[in-house]
């Protein structure tokens, strides 16, 4: 990746672990858009669905920030080149694939057939042929600025993370909040060329998440002393977990009991990108890498902590197929979207996804195409 490697530090299990509950609540979230559809949902299980799990998008540009910068010499010549066919090996080509299989699929379950092609184009390059396909899209943009984020980081200081912070939230204010600018955008002539790409801004707009994905570099860089502060403060970080939690719930709940907000109008301005999602976001990365690294719990719970996380990305991907199939079930069986079904809906589609990742991961070892194609897993030499 550079030309003056570095030696290569300690595997972090905490990255890893991190992937997996990430997972989970990306997972949460797409259940829990299946339960709000009930006219009398439990605003609280919404809150847990669709509130609390709000750090699972952004946590994993932390994280993948952070695995990047990790063994990278900031100051060696960076080989641009070797490091984009890797990633591109990793994440483009499994996004083509996932693409064109929720594509074909939907498009025989739905009877809405296979886009022409210069839709085809317009829907790969948003992430819209599936809809969590979309963090793949801005993964990738992250990748191709790879040379600016290095820039960055070398010349980062805690003051400048701190202006840069001041900076994100109100880019993602006024991209979220802002009555003209969305006014504007809706009110664009359906056949204008820029209403698409204002509208789907979140699925490859970086300047959304450009502070979390900094602030992983930067920690990742300065490792030892960020492990060191975990640490000594890991009390302090468990605090302002909760703190930041507490502060998005209570939003939340006052967009629905003082603002007489919708649950649906509620968890769609409580979220990631308001103010209190964005520190509750860097609050819960600090937090689970602090108790991922430090382990304060059963160690016990490591192997499953392990499978979680390296079945982490065939499970994102492949996680609609299994929330299609049981609410087709559902609907079907007459059954109603009450709490006791969404939470088995819920475990229900994360073993399955789980299962389906542990499968095919097996397969691929003797049909190597599956892992190339689904994980961008490539047999080693």
């Amino acid at each position: 990746m550079q030309t003056a490697n570095q030696p290569r530090k300690p595997r972090l299990a905490a990255i890893e672990y991190i992937r997996g509950i990430s997972m989970m609540g990306v997972i949460g979230i797409h259940i829990g858009s299946q339960y709000i559809m009930n006219p009398s949902a439990n605003i609280h299980l919404v809150a847990l669905l669709e509130t609390f799990t709000r750090f699972s998008v952004p946590i994993f540009f932390f994280i993948s920030a952070f695995g990047l910068f990790y063994n990278l010499n900031i100051h060696a010549p960076f080989d641009f080149w070797t490091f984009s066919k890797r990633r591109l090996k990793t994440v483009l080509i499994p996004y083509l694939a996932w693409s064109l299989l929720y594509l074909i699929h939907d498009g025989i379950l739905y009877g809405v057939g296979f886009p022409d092609p210069l839709h085809l184009l317009s829907i790969l390059f948003f992430g819209n042929a599936k809809y969590q396909l979309y963090f793949m899209v801005i993964l990738l943009w992250f990748y191709l600025l790879m040379p600016l984020w290095i820039a960055i980081v070398r010349r980062l200081t805690i003051p400048w993370l701190g202006i840069l912070l001041a900076l994100q939230i109100a880019f993602d204010y006024w991209s979220s909040f802002s009555s003209s600018f969305n006014i504007y955008v809706y009110g664009l002539p359906d056949d204008s060329v820029l209403k698409p790409f204002l509208m789907y801004r979140l699925n490859y707009w970086v300047l959304h998440y450009f502070f979390i994905f900094l602030l992983g570099g930067y920690l990742s860089v300065h490792s030892e002393k960020f492990m060191a502060f975990m640490k000594k403060h890991l009390h302090g970080l468990t605090c302002f977990f909760f703190f930041t939690l507490g502060g998005l719930m209570a939003y939340y709940y006052e967009k629905i009991y003082v603002d007489g907000y919708t649950a649906l109008e509620a968890i769609n301005t409580a979220h990631q990108l308001c103010p209190w999602g964005i520190f509750y976001t860097i609050a819960a990365s600090l937090f689970f890498f602090a108790i991922f690294t430090y382990q304060n719990y059963p160690q016990r719970l490591n192997a499953l902590l392990h499978i979680l996380g390296k079945h982490s990305y065939f499970a994102y991907l492949a996680h609609p197929l299994i929330i299609t199939y049981i609410a087709l079930w559902l609907q079907n069986s007459g059954r109603i979207m009450t709490a006791p079904v969404i939470i088995g809906f819920y475990w229900s589609t994360l073993i399955l996804s789980i299962l389906a990742a542990i499968i095919c991961r097996k397969l691929g070892e003797y049909l190597p195409l599956i892992n190339k194609l689904t994980i961008g897993i490539y047999p080693k030499k």
